[in-house]
């Protein structure tokens, strides 16, 4: 009679059939708490669209985080911007994607619970809702069925994060306008009036009705846009 052959230990038949290197990725997960590195903004710039630019809006990031404790890091508001096209022998200029301003996580609100370990987690299985993106002082957004609901989240952004093809303007001219033109929004809450993808979407749901402050208010929003801190988990 033969003898019974010794059982490999469990972590060895996983390690053979995973491979080392996949296990150590598995275990290399982001903590379920850390420092604030995402809200959305309490109030936005007061001028609807028109956020002083790129620079203007992180700038609005960097002192709401200054004012909430949390300045010491490098903030990016979560937005995109069109390029644009040759003129004469003028080159052009390259668009700016929301995706590529905010560094590479993880991200945690204002609580310390966990957003998102990377940006294709952020575009793809994140945890933004209602009740995680909160503002810089940890408090809840208004949503669908809140008065006044403000779930409209200034972003400009593809649901992959990258800008819009100049032809049509969804940034409120490039974030420097409040009478011309219109800007994409997400819905924070994730809720819209239909069951269907774009209403459930966080950073890619329609166009404002403008770029005033009240023709924000008419789509349900209020100029707030997403900040991120860029210089990762600290």
């Amino acid at each position: 009679m033969s003898a019974t052959p010794a059982r490999r230990p469990l972590w060895r038949s996983t390690l053979a059939v995973l491979g080392a290197g996949t296990l150590l990725a598995a275990c290399a997960t982001a903590p379920a708490t850390g420092p604030m590195g995402f809200f959305i903004t309490s109030v936005g710039s007061g001028k609807g669209g028109d956020l002083g630019g790129l620079a203007g809006a992180d700038a609005h990031c960097q002192a709401l985080a200054q004012a909430a404790g949390a300045g010491g890091r490098t903030w990016r508001a979560y937005l995109s911007l069109p390029g644009k096209f040759p003129q004469g022998q003028t080159p052009g200029v390259p668009s700016v994607h929301a995706r590529d301003r905010i560094g590479s996580g993880p991200w945690y609100n204002a609580k310390g619970e966990l957003i998102a370990t990377s940006v294709a987690d952020l575009h793809n299985g994140n945890k933004i809702s209602k009740a995680a993106a909160l503002d810089e002082r940890g408090n809840v957004v208004n949503g669908r069925g809140d008065r006044p609901n403000e779930h409209d989240i200034l972003t400009g952004s593809r649901a992959d994060g990258t800008a819009f093809a100049p032809q049509t303007d969804t940034t409120c001219k490039g974030w420097t306008s409040s009478s011309e033109g219109s800007a994409i929004v997400g819905h924070h809450d994730r809720i819209g009036p239909l069951p269907e993808a774009w209403a459930q979407s966080w950073n890619f749901s329609h166009q404002s009705a403008g770029c005033s402050p009240e023709a924000l208010v008419r789509t349900g929003g209020s100029g707030r846009f997403y900040c991120f801190a860029a210089d990762g988990a600290k």
